[in-house]
């Protein structure tokens, strides 16, 4: 039977706060087959490509989708940190003989990632409606 390496819980989500806009959480938890992966790698060139392409449009709207990339991973953050730890390890660690255990450091990463999703949010919503309805006059 071979072993496979533990998926901390805490390094996960503090990998997705940190560049989960490129899918390094998802290549740590399901290595380099992940199309979800590979979809949030890709949105950073993308984007950076439409911009260059289209240099006379909003910078909000060539960096969409790394935006809704970024969006979506402290989506995830939360999504992954409040997995109990018996779920965790029933579908990251079934093979690897540890068991997980977590402790204050996720609990403030997953305050920090609330944090950080709620501005990012109301920004994506307030310059969306200043370019809905103001046609970027505001800023």
């Amino acid at each position: 039977m071979t072993t496979n390496s533990h998926k901390n819980k805490t390094l996960t989500v503090l990998i997705c706060l940190l560049f989960g806009s490129l899918g390094a959480h998802r290549f740590y938890l399901y290595g380099k087959r992940d199309n979800f992966a590979w979809l949030h790698f890709i949105s950073l060139p993308l984007s950076f490509l439409l911009s260059k392409l289209y240099f006379n449009l909003n910078f909000f709207v060539t960096y969409a989708p790394w935006i809704l990339s970024f969006l979506i991973s402290v989506l995830m953050c939360l999504v992954l940190g409040l997995k109990s730890d018996e779920h965790w390890d029933a579908q990251f660690n079934s093979q690897s003989g540890q068991t997980s255990e977590s402790s204050w450091p996720l609990a403030l990463l997953l305050v920090f990632s609330v944090g950080l999703g709620a501005i990012s949010l109301l920004f994506v919503l307030a310059r969306g409606f200043d370019l809905l309805y103001t046609g970027g006059a505001y800023g």
